[in-house]
């Protein structure tokens, strides 16, 4: 289909075909897991990383003043291609890229970005990100590890007060890391200023742990065994002041401590804003790693026979059976929707971080509240926005791997079991997404909390009329599902079609603002219901947290709901945005699959609250099923415009020819 992986490489094709490129010559690292022992694999892991540190590319996302290109939306492109590849070099390329140098540049100042980033970004300083703690994963802001100014000596003591606060699951640091990015407790002059970032060295030159630092290795995992993950505990080490990344706040030699935003929980997630990279990056690979699931599986479908017509000579393909199209043709579809998603995340990624990196450089915070009165300046707002939007397409998009790739694997049978194939180790490797840069259901509910405070900011600028209105307005809904007046509406429109559905035979099933219309109302419907729960359960006296618990699988419905309408929006805009002709016309069938399939997946929810008669959610079904005989014909050159390198994807069950 000429034109369409054009289309999907979008502004970033370069950076995309730069690193396919090095996937291809790299291709004998695919199935190093298996062949190598595994301090063996890490090893190769890290000589190849090193390799494409060589060649540039992880540079491409850093300011030009350290060797880098400024290009943020090209370096997320290429990591995300990385993907495509072994998936333990990519993780290590995001732990040393990403997170340890992102956190120098981001949270540092001009003084370590001078010292530090041009050897972190040519790999020859390997360095950690030390966040985790056995005890605190997700909570953050709860970390135990302590770091104490000593202003006597004018030094920072980092240590591990407990056993729970061992730094835990850390990437590089069980074999190759020299320098940790450490998030600890900042206590100075007695007091604690809550969670900094400090670079604390772990390693001499000669690979063994300095004095005060115990490292020791988390063992074999499910998956990414080419990535040395460890465990570090600190016994009151000491670093210069200095080491303290001060973008956001400073401390002086006396042990004054400074920092122009005062509010330390506005101070905390503005910090960890600047670390949303990792979230962004994450879902885009996983989004990824599910093209190169679903290019072995629909290719081995469209080569694999199995059963027939009574009487055939020949048996039928397995890409012929509308149950197998059922299983992988919709997760297709969901596939490219989240692909375009992540397209425009990465955008706004780029938009707002360029900004941010240049006031990284000149050590601004580039924050643009009103300290004083606590109001939240255009700047922030988006921050926060985005930061939202990456929580949610991250969560989507690694579950979606996850069902993906076990979907592939079953569609392929015995034959998908086998590691010389590659799903098993796509399966392991991607599992731990869903939990790693943010637990995916916690990640949902801070996209839940973001809606909420929308909500009640919109709330209260309406006047008494208004919010009249508006409650009146909720009150009609109810009573619409109450007295099944919404499904006597669907069930005339079944039977009288409009204008619009006199010329479509599927009486407007397939039209955009119909399907952006249930997702909206979807949306809207559950985030006012959890608001009126929060609210009733406030003015009852009850505790907050208990209320809000009481809610939470409320809540996260709502967030995930919420999700899927962007997703589906930004198919929407993909769709218009195609070139005319064959490219545009098979994105619209593609499209129609991805929003009729959600929105029989929900179907119980939609029927519930009046939006969808029994016909009206029948006649979806079939018309899913017509879509799949369609996309059926064209569907192996919907994978191939994915561009995945041709040793990640022709295996022996797909390519018997160069394998036998």
């Amino acid at each position: 289909m000429t034109g369409l992986r054009e289309y999907l490489d979008g502004p970033h094709k370069a950076a995309r075909d730069v690193v396919r490129d090095g996937l291809a010559s790299h291709a004998s690292l695919l199935d190093a897991g298996l062949r190598l022992s595994r301090d063996e694999y890490r090893d190769q892991v890290l000589a190849t990383l090193k390799e494409i540190a060589a060649e540039g590319h992880p540079s491409r996302g850093f300011p030009k003043e350290y060797g880098g290109q400024g290009d943020l939306g090209g370096f997320i492109a290429g990591f995300e291609t990385l993907a495509y590849g072994d998936l333990s070099l990519m993780v290590k390329a995001g732990v040393q890229f990403g997170l340890f140098a992102g956190a120098i540049l981001h949270l540092g100042t001009e003084k370590h970005h001078d010292r530090y980033l041009s050897d972190a970004l040519t790999g020859d300083l390997l360095g950690c990100f030390a966040m985790t703690e056995t005890g605190h994963g997700s909570n953050v802001q709860a970390l135990e590890t302590t770091a104490t100014y000593d202003a006597e000596t004018g030094e920072f003591v980092v240590h591990t007060p407990t056993p729970s606060a061992r730094k835990d699951y850390i990437g590089n640091a069980a074999r190759h890391g020299k320098l940790a990015a450490v998030f600890a407790q900042l206590v100075v002059g007695g007091r604690t200023h809550g969670v900094h970032c400090l670079l604390v060295p772990i390693r001499s030159d000669d690979g063994e742990p300095l004095p005060g630092v115990t490292i020791s290795d988390c063992g074999p995992k499910l998956g990414l065994n080419g990535v040395d993950n460890g465990r570090i505990v600190f016994d009151q080490v000491r670093v210069p002041r200095e080491a303290l990344l001060d973008r956001y706040a400073q401390v002086d030699a006396d042990g004054t401590y400074r920092s122009e935003i005062e509010n330390p929980d506005r101070r905390f997630f503005t910090m960890l804003g600047t670390l949303v990279q990792g979230r962004v990056s994450v879902g885009g690979a996983a989004i990824n790693a599910s093209k190169v699931a679903l290019t072995i599986a629909i290719r081995y479908a469209d080569g694999r026979r199995q059963f027939g017509a009574p009487g055939s000579a020949e048996e039928a393909l397995l890409l012929d059976y509308r149950m197998h199209q059922r299983r992988l043709l919709p997760l297709l579809a969901r596939t490219y929707a989240l692909h375009f998603a992540q397209a425009e995340l990465v955008d706004e990624f780029a938009r707002i971080f360029g900004a941010d990196e240049t006031d990284a450089v000149r050590g601004r915070t580039g924050d643009t509240a009103d300290g004083e009165n606590g109001r939240v300046g255009p700047g922030e707002h988006d921050r926060r926005a985005l930061e939202a939007q990456a929580a949610g397409t991250k969560a989507l998009g690694t579950w979606h791997a996850t069902e993906t790739i076990q979907m592939c694997r079953e569609a392929c049978g015995g034959a998908g079991y086998l590691s010389e194939n590659r799903l098993s180790a796509l399966k392991a490797d991607t599992d731990v997404f869903t939990t790693f840069e943010g637990d995916n259901t916690v990640l949902l509910q801070l996209v839940a909390k973001g809606l909420l405070t929308d909500y009640r900011e919109s709330f209260g600028k309406l006047d008494p009329l208004g919010t009249a209105r508006f409650i009146a307005g909720q009150a009609v809904e109810i009573a619409v599902e109450k007295t099944a007046l919404r499904m006597l509406v669907e069930r005339l429109r079944d039977v009288v079609p409009n204008r619009s559905d006199s010329a479509d035979p599927d009486a407007g099933l397939r039209d955009d603002d119909y399907h952006s219309g249930l997702l909206q109302f979807r949306e809207q419907h559950m985030l006012a219901g959890v608001a009126r729960r929060l609210r009733a359960g406030i003015d009852a006296g009850d505790e907050a947290f208990e209320v809000f618990n009481r809610c939470q699988d409320h809540v996260i419905a709502a967030g995930r709901a919420h999700v899927e309408r962007v997703v589906l929006e930004a198919f929407q805009h993909a769709v218009r945005a195609a070139p005319e002709g064959e490219v545009r016309d098979r994105l619209k069938e593609l499209y129609d699959l991805h929003a009729l399939s959600t929105i029989e997946n929900d179907r119980a929810w939609f029927m519930e609250h009046g939006r969808l008669s029994g016909p009206r959610s029948k006649a979806i079904t079939a018309l899913v099923n017509e879509l799949c005989g369609r996309i059926r014909t064209y569907a192996t050159d919907l994978v191939d415009a994915f561009g995945v390198p041709g040793a990640a994807v022709e295996v022996p069950m797909v390519v018997r020819s160069q394998h036998e």
